[in-house]
């Protein structure tokens, strides 16, 4: 629960998307005196003002009051603010608590078991599997709540409480989360991202390490076997450890490519056939959801819960067929290992469309996975980086704005290519995000 000892005094909230008002409304169903601000001041914003105004939040926009919030009780910070944010650390200076909004929810579920994933690629779509398979063993919610879905301050509003629920957190939330003790955490990979926030993919791996601060022999982690980096950064955790493989055999869930089954703790479980996801990657994140399941859970409505996923929205999701041509949008490839699982899941040639803002990585590593596509178009602010690192391994020309991009494509595309949406950057140099970047390519496959 809430320490009494915040209750008492005014408890700050930085950051009012749906994170931060979250927050603002689990902290005021407690009692609590709640002063929350954000930097930006926008229309949604106003209209999330006026919401907690009248449940008695006093709401700042366009500033933050820094002295204030460096006489909170408490500060709870939104994901999308940088730990050196100037109120985050007058607050830290000043020996303000700083919680994460996912840590929050998270002492306000005591109740519940958390399976809690996170990774660098992968965790959305393993979140979300995990939350169907609750669904379908009747453990808990079809809907995975955190860094995708509902946030956690949101579902310990409902009552009564999932007696198990899946959730997605991503580096940033796991910054401060002192108080989160996952039932079951899983680890889908590692490798650099978000190198436009952190100095070093070492602090980045560290954030990522957090999952385990507080983990006890009663604790149950499920690793990437086939990850050299996530196996060395989950080894010292206590508890219990399971790992998936797609090589492994010896792992307690594996996929034998050779029979074409998905294979969990020596019993076969589903035909690789079954699965209606593209890519081995998926494989990957379909057994680390098994594995995160109480280990009694009901095979049959597992097997029933895999067979009945279907790809999520902007993660090599396919889009339609036109002219021989298949569009699939997988928007929220934002890192240059995303995208390499999607260039390694195509099984014919693609018009690949890459760019956006650049996150400080290398291209190189897309080039030997480049030889069969029918070429590279490079937009954004990215696009010359992209040019020189992929121009000696592909066809690579430049994009104008996004209109120009898909008629490029759709003339370059021939009949049996896919056009490939998968940016390896952020969306923030022409778009509000990585959704709003694959809808518009939607909308653009639709009116094909």
């Amino acid at each position: 629960m809430i320490p009494a000892r915040w209750l008492g005094g005014e408890i700050g909230v930085v950051g009012l998307g749906r994170s931060g008002r979250a927050a603002c409304e689990l902290l005021r169903h407690h009692g609590a005196a709640v002063y929350a601000s954000d930097a930006a001041d926008t229309v949604r914003l106003a209209e999330t003002a006026a919401a907690l105004r009248a449940t008695g939040c006093a709401v700042e926009l366009g500033r933050h009051d820094v002295a204030r919030l460096a006489r909170a009780s408490a500060l709870v910070v939104s994901p999308g603010v940088p730990p050196g944010a100037p109120p985050v650390a007058a607050a830290r200076a000043a020996g303000v608590p700083v919680i994460s909004e996912l840590d929050l929810g998270a002492r306000c579920l005591a109740r519940t078991s958390l399976v809690v994933i996170t990774g660098t690629n992968g965790k959305t779509t393993t979140a979300a599997l995990a939350a169907q398979l609750l669904r379908a063993t009747g453990l808990g919610p079809a809907e995975a709540a955190g860094n995708i879905g509902k946030p956690l301050s949101a579902v310990a509003l409902e009552e009564p409480g999932p007696a198990w629920l899946s959730v997605e957190a991503s580096s940033f939330q796991l910054h401060d989360c002192p108080a989160l003790r996952p039932a079951v955490g899983v680890l889908t990979n590692l490798s650099p991202d978000h190198l436009d926030r952190y100095t070093s993919v070492e602090s980045y791996y560290a954030d990522k390490a957090m999952l385990y601060r507080d983990a006890t022999n009663e604790s149950r982690w499920v690793v990437n076997g086939d990850d050299e980096a996530a196996t060395a950064l989950a080894a010292p955790a206590a508890g219990t450890r399971e790992r998936f493989s797609l090589e492994r055999r010896a792992a307690e869930a594996y996929f034998d490519r050779v029979a074409g089954w998905l294979v969990l703790r020596g019993t076969p479980l589903l035909r690789r056939a079954d699965l209606a996801l593209l890519g081995d990657h998926n494989v990957a994140n379909a057994l680390a959801a098994s594995l995160a399941l109480p280990r009694d859970a009901d095979p049959d409505a597992v097997v029933a819960g895999l067979r009945g996923f279907r790809p999520l929205p902007h993660r090599l999701e396919p889009v339609r067929e036109v002219g021989g041509v298949l569009w699939i949008n997988d928007s929220k490839a934002t890192n240059v290992a995303s995208t390499l699982a999607a260039l390694k899941s195509m099984d014919r040639p693609a018009v690949v469309l890459l760019g956006g803002r650049h996150k400080g990585e290398s291209y190189v590593a897309l080039s030997p996975w480049l030889a069969r596509a029918r070429g590279v178009i490079a937009f954004g602010e990215a696009a010359p980086p992209i040019e020189r690192d992929l121009g000696a391994a592909a066809t690579v020309v430049r994009g104008g704005d996004f209109a120009d991009v898909i008629d490029r494509a759709r003339r370059m595309a021939q009949p049996g290519d896919a056009v490939l949406l998968s940016p390896a950057c952020s969306s923030f140099d022409m778009f509000e995000d990585y959704e709003d970047r694959g809808r518009r390519f939607r909308a653009a496959a639709e009116a094909l």
